[in-house]
């Protein structure tokens, strides 16, 4: 699969980049590919392109705060999850995609 993820969290620091990181680690740890953006306190930082949104089967948004230029997925299945929850379970994450992802098919 090709995952997108943005994550973003209230007060922008520790939680925004542990959200990227477990989702990061989890979907690599299992051969997916996965690009993270974060929105932080310093900004966007590895923004996603227009050809990635392309390619990707599934995009995780994080829902604790609003997500910046969400717009831009449009038309691509969305997941949304707490920041806890990707910190916390984010191999059930995979795990919810890859049967959603079976199911259809491909």
């Amino acid at each position: 699969m090709n995952i997108l993820a943005v994550t973003s969290c209230p007060s922008g620091v520790a939680h925004t980049y542990m959200a990227a990181e477990a989702l990061e680690n989890a979907f690599k740890k299992n051969g997916h590919n996965i690009k993270v953006e974060t929105q932080g306190s310093i900004g966007m930082e590895n923004e996603i392109k227009k050809s990635e949104i392309e390619k990707a089967d599934y995009v995780i948004l994080t829902k604790d705060v609003a997500i910046l230029r969400e717009e831009r997925f449009k038309g691509k299945p969305i997941v949304r999850v707490a920041v806890a929850d990707a910190i916390k379970k984010a191999d059930g994450i995979v795990k919810k995609l890859e049967s959603h992802y079976e199911s259809k098919g491909k």
